[in-house]
């Protein structure tokens, strides 16, 4: 199973974030808002049983009801609220009197957590505590109000006193966070957090979709048709890391090019110096092969010094035959010894291969041997030197007419082939001769092999480096019920 690409895994990474980050803002929402709910209701209850408590206690103390006693009032609620941390609370009258304040009559808050008695009514939740008071008042039941802001609230319950008209007690609390004190701070904190891990997370989105809009610019350029197969200079894109990569490739791009052309340099100097390096041995045998013809005219010439007419004119045939042999001999071996040139260009390969073979139709009919030619169609020219590749075609067919025996073909064949350095282009001839023996097959294009006594061993070396030249090759297939000589060339060489 192939593994996920860079960028699929930190996207999968960035949507993994997002969730987390989604669920865990769901969560702590959800449960600050359960935890105030159910502190609200506990502290409400607590609220109510105290501010029941010091009303009860009171009446249970007070045996005349006509009067109000501040100290005892003042006892009862240090008596009740110390046992019930963090509730604060008094007594109110709805009648008028002078010794109230806004007609608040006592006040206590026992658990208070600062230095001294606290008897201050908190003015802030006076507002508050009046609304519960005035309810409690009208309906003469029990009633609680309560104020909440964000994670706090804060609860106010008011309740008669039984058997003192207007008298009502109340109580204070508030419903802090959970975690104490710091709670809402904590809240706050944790809140940042969360913003923080979202900025973060967009953040990572946006580099996340820049970085996969640059790879894709990078994977386009490294693409079979893209840029740097074309040997083109790959442009920075503008992010570090990846022109630290786009830097790398056009280095390499550049090395490979310079040791293209080295290595181009030397197969050159190379194939310079394989000539070079059987010139000995061509120039043994171009004596050798020289020195026959030459020997056989003198002879004839002796002869023909010492003969009639008749014998002068057949001894010039054979002079002028042995001439001919030196001429083409010769001519073989200035092609073999001179670099080959070439000047490639598009060409209509039907119309050239039937000019070549036009050419061999009259050898071929003399020797009752049937020419043909087969071109597979393709949408493009190939490129290459006409001139040159028609002399390798033409020793090919040359070589193939002299082997095939009377009634037998020849087939110049030419079609596109694919191999793995790219479109290729193929010319065969092919004929239904003797073959060519195993012993002679690794050394047939070698100079001055051959198989037949009157050849000169350079046709086929001619065509090895015309092929060569070309940036090809040429080659004997193995083929078993004929003989087939190939041409494989690049369809249009870069």
């Amino acid at each position: 199973m192939p593994r996920p690409s860079f960028s699929t895994q930190l996207l999968t990474l960035w949507m993994l974030i997002a969730v987390l980050c989604g669920l865990l803002s769901v969560a702590v929402w959800l449960m600050l808002s359960s935890a105030l709910s159910e502190r609200v209701v506990a502290a409400k209850q607590q609220a109510a049983a105290a501010c029941t408590a010091v009303a009860s206690r009171y009446d249970l103390s007070m045996q005349r009801s006509a009067e109000t006693n501040v100290d005892l009032m003042h006892a009862v609620l240090d008596l009740v609220l110390i046992q019930t941390e963090g509730i604060e609370g008094g007594f109110w009258t709805s009648e008028p009197t002078s010794k109230a304040l806004n007609g608040f009559i006592a006040y206590a808050f026992p658990t208070y957590g600062g230095s001294g008695v606290k008897r201050d009514i908190p003015e802030a939740e006076t507002p508050l505590i009046l609304r519960a008071l005035r309810s409690a008042s009208g309906s003469g039941q029990l009633q609680a109000d309560i104020v909440s802001s964000g994670t706090d609230a804060v609860l106010a319950v008011a309740c008669p006193v039984p058997r003192h008209a207007g008298l009502l007690a109340w109580t204070l609390t508030r419903a802090r966070p959970p975690l104490g004190p710091y709670g809402e701070r904590a809240t706050a904190i944790l809140a940042s957090v969360l913003a923080v891990i979202v900025v973060l997370a967009l953040f990572l989105a946006l580099t996340l979709k820049r970085w996969k809009h640059n790879l894709t610019q990078l994977e386009h350029a490294l693409a079979p048709d893209g840029e740097f197969e074309q040997g083109k200079r790959l442009h920075r894109i503008g992010e570090r890391d990846l022109d630290q990569i786009v830097d790398a490739l056009n280095r390499y791009g550049e090395r490979a090019e310079r040791l293209k052309r080295d290595a181009d340099a030397l197969n050159r100097q190379l194939a310079q110096a394989e000539r070079f390096s059987t010139l000995g041995k061509m120039a043994a045998q171009i004596a050798h092969e020289i020195r026959n013809p030459a020997g056989a005219m003198r002879l004839k010439a002796e002869n023909a010094l010492a003969g009639d007419g008749a014998r002068r004119e057949a001894a010039l045939r054979t002079i002028i035959q042995q001439v001919g042999r030196i001429e083409l001999q010769v001519s073989s071996l200035l092609a073999l010894t001179q670099s080959v040139t070439v000047h490639a260009r598009e060409v209509d390969l039907p119309a050239w291969l039937d000019d070549i073979v036009h050419t061999h139709e009259s050898r071929a009919e003399s020797r009752h041997v049937a020419l043909g030619v087969e071109v597979a169609p393709h949408s493009t020219q190939p490129v290459f030197d006409p001139a040159q590749l028609a002399r390798a075609l033409d020793n090919l067919l040359v070589n193939a007419l002299r082997h095939t025996p009377s009634g037998g073909s020849v087939t110049v064949r030419a079609y596109a082939a694919v191999a793995e350095e790219g479109e290729r282009l193929r010319l065969e001839v092919i004929d239904n001769g003797p073959g060519v023996s195993p012993a002679e097959r690794e050394r047939i294009f070698e100079p001055f092999v051959t198989g037949r006594s009157d050849g000169s061993g350079l046709g086929l070396a001619v065509v090895r480096e015309i092929a060569s030249a070309h940036g090809g090759r040429a080659y004997l297939a193995e083929d078993s019920n004929m003989t087939r000589f190939v041409i494989d060339l690049p369809w249009r060489p870069s």
